[in-house]
C-alpha cells in the first residue's frame, strides 16, 4: 500500500504529521480542507429535495424485511381437525397427526394456502421444513461475503441497491412457480444472496448524502421502512387465506423490481464515494445538483480545492483486507461483529419461533412488527442524544433477561406474561441492532464504511443461520430458543466495553485519519 501524500487533518496546525509532510505546490503555509467539511458546505443544510433522496433509498428496506420474514407465513405450519365420523381415535388438540390414518384428519384451509401442507412435509422433521428459512440466510451470508465491498469498490452504492434488489425482486418472482422443497430452497437460497447487501448500500448511501446534523436520523428511517415492510406481511397474509402461498411472493416481488427501476433513474450516488474513487467531475456534479436544491448559491470552485485522497488501493476484497492489517480496525471489527451475532440471534430467531406460542400467528406477527416501530422512532428522535455504548449494553442485558423470563412457566395467565416478556425482549433487540448500525457506521472511514457495515451485517445474519434450529428445537423445550437466545445476547452485548464512544464525532473519510484519531484518542487517554 502506498502512503498519503496529503497527511490526514492538515487544517490542524498543532499536528506533528502536518510538518512532516509535504504541501501541494502553491499551498504552503495554507490549510487544506476535508472532504467531510467541503461537502458539509454544499449540503450542510437539509432540505425538500435531500429528504425525498434519502427516502427513495431507504424505502429498500421495506422490500428487505419482507423477504426477510415471508417465510413466517408462507411456511407455516397449517391447523387441522380430525374427521370424527371416519375415526373416533383422532383429538385434534392431543394427538400427534403424523401417527393417524390420512384420512382421519383433514386441514382447515386448502392445502395450496402453506408449503407444509402442499408439499405433504408435516411429518418430514424440523431440518427439512425449516430448510427454507435457514437457505435464506445462508444465502445472505454468502451473498454478503462475496458483495461485500463491491459497494466500496467498483460498483459504488447506487448501482449496488439497484443490481441487488433486481435479483433478489426476479428470484422471488421465481420462488413463486417452485414445484417442490428442495427447488424451492434453492430459489430461497438465492434471493438471500441477492437480498445480503441491500440494506446494508442502503443506509452508508442515504447518510452520505446529507449533511453531519440530520446523518443519524437518515439511517434510522432506513429502520423504520424496515417496520413497514414487517408490517405489511401480516396484512398480505391476512388478505391471502385461504389462496396459494405463492400469492405471496407474487406481491411482494413486482413493486421491487419497480423500485430498483427507480433507484437507477432518479437516486444520486454518494459525492464522497465518488470523490475518494477519483472520480471528480462526477461527484462535483453531484454537489452542484443538491446545492441548487437546497437554494444555496454554489460559488466554490472545485476546479482549484484540494482535497486530500484516499491511496489505499481498495478493491474487491482489499477493503477487509485493510480492517484486518490495522489493529484498531480489527479490534472494532471483531467487537461490533460479536455484538452483531448475538443481536441476530434474536433479532431473526424470535419472530420464527413465534408459531410455538399459544397465541395467533397473525396478531403475534403484527405485535412484534409494531414493537419495531417504537424502537425505530426512539432511535430517531434520540440517536444524537444516546450514548452508543450505553445503549446496546443496556438493551442487550434487557432483551435477554425478558427473554430467558419468558420461559419461566407455572404462572397464572402464563400465555399473556410469555408475549409480553417477549415483546419486550425483541423491541429492545430492535433498538440494539439499529443503534449498532448507526455506531458501526461512525466506527470506520468512508473508504472501508460499506464493507465494515457488511460484516456486521454478515454477523447478524450468522445470527439467523441458527435462529431457525433452534426455533424448531424450541416446540419440545423453550429454553432451547428462548433460552439460549437471552443467555447469547447478554454475553455478546458484554463486547460494546471494547469499543470507544462516537456520539458526536466526526465522520472520517479515510484510514489515515481514523488512524490518527485513534491515536490522539489514546494519547488524550
Amino acid at each position: 500500500m502506498a502512503n498519503s501524500t496529503h497527511t490526514p487533518f492538515l487544517s490542524q496546525p498543532n499536528s506533528d504529521e502536518s510538518s512532516q509532510s509535504p504541501h501541494p505546490e502553491g499551498t504552503e503555509g495554507k490549510y487544506l480542507p476535508s472532504l467531510d467539511s467541503t461537502i458539509e458546505n454544499c449540503i450542510g443544510k437539509f432540505c425538500w429535495a435531500q429528504f425525498l433522496q434519502a427516502i427513495v433509498v431507504s424505502f429498500a428496506w421495506f422490500f428487505d424485511a419482507q423477504q426477510t420474514f415471508i417465510s413466517v407465513f408462507a411456511d407455516a405450519q397449517p391447523m387441522w381437525h380430525c374427521n370424527t365420523n371416519i375415526s373416533s381415535s383422532c383429538n385434534t388438540p392431543i394427538s400427534d397427526l403424523c401417527h393417524l390414518p390420512t384420512n382421519s384428519w383433514a386441514w382447515d384451509l386448502p392445502e395450496h394456502t402453506s408449503t407444509i401442507s402442499e408439499w405433504g412435509l408435516q411429518c418430514a422433521g424440523s431440518i427439512i421444513t425449516g430448510m427454507p428459512a435457514s437457505a435464506f440466510f445462508v444465502g445472505c451470508l454468502i451473498g454478503g461475503l462475496v458483495l461485500a465491498t463491491l459497494a466500496d469498490s467498483s460498483l459504488g452504492r447506487k448501482k449496488m441497491l439497484s443490481l441487488t434488489c433486481v435479483a433478489m425482486a426476479m428470484s422471488t418472482l421465481l420462488t413463486a412457480l417452485a414445484t417442490n422443497v428442495w427447488t424451492y430452497s434453492a430459489l430461497r437460497l438465492i434471493s438471500g444472496f441477492g437480498r445480503a447487501t441491500i440494506g446494508t448500500s442502503a443506509l452508508v448511501l442515504s447518510t452520505e448524502l446529507v449533511g453531519k446534523k440530520w446523518r443519524a436520523q437518515v439511517g434510522i428511517i432506513g429502520f423504520l421502512c424496515f417496520t413497514l415492510g414487517f408490517l405489511s406481511l401480516p396484512a398480505l397474509a391476512y388478505l391471502n387465506i385461504g389462496s396459494t402461498w405463492r400469492n405471496l411472493y407474487l406481491w411482494t416481488s413486482i413493486p421491487t423490481i419497480f423500485y430498483s427501476l427507480l433507484v437507477h433513474y432518479f437516486v444520486l450516488e454518494s459525492p464522497r464515494w465518488l470523490f475518494i474513487k477519483g472520480r471528480k467531475e462526477e461527484a462535483v456534479g453531484t454537489l452542484k445538483t443538491m446545492a441548487k436544491a437546497n437554494h444555496e448559491s454554489f460559488t466554490m470552485s472545485f476546479s482549484y480545492l484540494l482535497i486530500e485522497e484516499e491511496t489505499w488501493n481498495v478493491d474487491l476484497y482489499s477493503a477487509i483486507k485493510i480492517l484486518i492489517e490495522k489493529k484498531w480496525a480489527l479490534r472494532r471489527l471483531s467487537a461490533v461483529m460479536a455484538i452483531g451475532f448475538g443481536v441476530g440471534l434474536v433479532y431473526y430467531g424470535m419472530p420464527l419461533a413465534l408459531g410455538n406460542l399459544a397465541f395467533n400467528l397473525y396478531l403475534s406477527v403484527t405485535f412484534n412488527a409494531l414493537s419495531e416501530l417504537p424502537a425505530s422512532l426512539i432511535a430517531f428522535l434520540f440517536v444524537s442524544k444516546l450514548n452508543r455504548r450505553t445503549s446496546i449494553l443496556f438493551y442487550t442485558i434487557l432483551s435477554g433477561i425478558c427473554s430467558i423470563m419468558s420461559v419461566v412457566k407455572g404462572v397464572k395467565s402464563y400465555t399473556t406474561i410469555q408475549i409480553g416478556l417477549e415483546l419486550v425482549s425483541f423491541f429492545s433487540a430492535c433498538s440494539a441492532f439499529n443503534i449498532l448500525l448507526i455506531f458501526t457506521l461512525e466506527l470506520f472511514p468512508t473508504c472501508v464504511r460499506n464493507s465494515a457495515v457488511s460484516m456486521v451485517r454478515q454477523a447478524l445474519v450468522l445470527g439467523g443461520v441458527f435462529s431457525p434450529v433452534l426455533a424448531a428445537a424450541g416446540r419440545g423445550d423453550g429454553f432451547v430458543s428462548y433460552g439460549v437466545f437471552g443467555v447469547v445476547i447478554i454475553c455478546f452485548g458484554l463486547f460494546v466495553v471494547c469499543l470507544p464512544e462516537t456520539k458526536g464525532g466526526v465522520l472520517c473519510d479515510t484510514m489515515d485519519e481514523e488512524e490518527y484519531k485513534e491515536r490522539h484518542q489514546n494519547y488524550l487517554c
